[in-house]
């Protein structure tokens, strides 16, 4: 039996949770939260009835194996540096850190600590589709990719960033639309198209003056190691609640990839559309949902493969040098923005 500690009662947690509820010899048994009530309302519902205001007291449980940091942005690196320390297994959420000296904390604790999982969380990569994508790409199916593009769109009110103090703050947060929903997406590209190099960004708050101190839309360019470029535009002032394309073209073939849904294939070969469009079929997998339907299948599986790495003493699928490479891209496209869109090289930890 794995035991799990989860620092952070917020509105996250209960996705950890409940993704570990559906794994066998898994069990939840240690919360913590600054906020009691908070952490009250997560113990009951679950029937978890340890429970620790300071999350040093968590990290002292002999009984916890396993910890997930579902804290704000700001609070993610000393925590983990620490859960590492206490000799615990780490899954943390996006982002690892709010700047760049926090992924350099976290990647440090865990190169000290081989022998413990450590995992940043970004559950897409690990729905059936995307890795069918993966595939599709790394075979040569679309040909060499010759360019691409995200568009992120989403709507968050000022109720959103109002429910939480640090929602919206560079202080807490470290950003806005990037660092938060977007941050997703941008794991998506470096799954599917491998690490970026250096971006070009602009940044600004269209609709949510005097409520947020950070960004609510971005367009920036992105030069991956492949040789080809790439362009994202994201928003959380659109009128559309949560929608991504991802277009893309290789000299082979081209695709519309809208919601993880396979839109529109493009390719000279008749039998080559038909080879992508057969392996990217059906609908989106829906089984293993546990949280908001657009968080997807993923984080029950990424928290199935953490825990298989640790019965296996083997690594994760998302290593926090791995995770640290998306956040590190973020933290380059809000450095490009400062200097007037000037191209920033990303920091890739290897």
């Amino acid at each position: 039996m794995i035991k799990v500690g989860i620092i952070g009662c917020g509105v996250i947690a209960p996705t950890h949770i409940e993704g570990y509820r559906l794994l066998p010899g898994v069990e939840v048994v240690h919360l913590s939260d600054l906020k009691p009530d908070r952490m009250a309302e997560k113990g009951d519902k679950y029937g978890i009835a340890k429970r620790s205001c300071d999350y040093r007291e968590l990290l002292s449980d002999p009984e916890v194996q396993l910890v997930s940091v579902c804290t704000d942005h700001a609070s993610h690196a000393r925590i983990a540096a620490d859960a590492l320390e206490s000799g615990k297994h780490v899954v943390c959420e996006k982002s690892l850190g709010r700047v760049q000296e926090d992924l350099d904390m976290m990647v440090a604790a865990a190169a000290k600590h081989p022998e413990l999982v450590a995992s940043g969380i970004f559950q897409h990569r690990f729905e059936a589709r995307n890795i069918r994508m993966k595939k599709l790409i790394s075979e040569g199916a679309f040909g060499r990719i010759l360019m691409l593009g995200l568009y992120f769109r989403c709507l968050r009110a000022n109720d959103y960033y109002l429910k939480d103090e640090w929602r919206g703050t560079r202080e807490g947060e470290g950003g806005g639309i990037l660092i938060n929903q977007a941050i997703h997406y941008l794991d998506q590209l470096r799954f599917l198209f491998g690490n970026v190099t250096s971006v070009s960004a602009r940044t600004a708050n269209m609709t949510h003056q005097g409520v947020i101190d950070v960004e609510d839309t971005a367009v920036f360019t992105l030069a991956f190691e492949g040789g080809f470029c790439g362009t994202v535009a994201a928003t959380s002032s659109s009128r559309e609640p949560w929608n991504c394309s991802l277009f893309f073209d290789g000299d082979l073939a081209a695709l519309n990839y809208v919601n993880e849904t396979c839109e529109k294939i493009s390719a000279a070969d008749p039998a080559r559309e038909e080879m992508i469009r057969r392996t990217l079929a059906g609908e989106r997998e829906e089984t293993g949902i546990a949280g908001k339907s657009y968080y997807g299948s993923g984080h029950a599986a990424q928290l199935a493969d953490v825990v298989e790495a640790i019965r296996e003493k083997r690594p994760c699928g998302v290593t926090f040098a791995d995770a640290a490479n998306t956040s590190s891209l973020v933290m380059a496209a809000y450095a490009s923005a400062e200097a007037d869109g000037a191209p920033v090289p990303v920091k890739n930890y290897r």
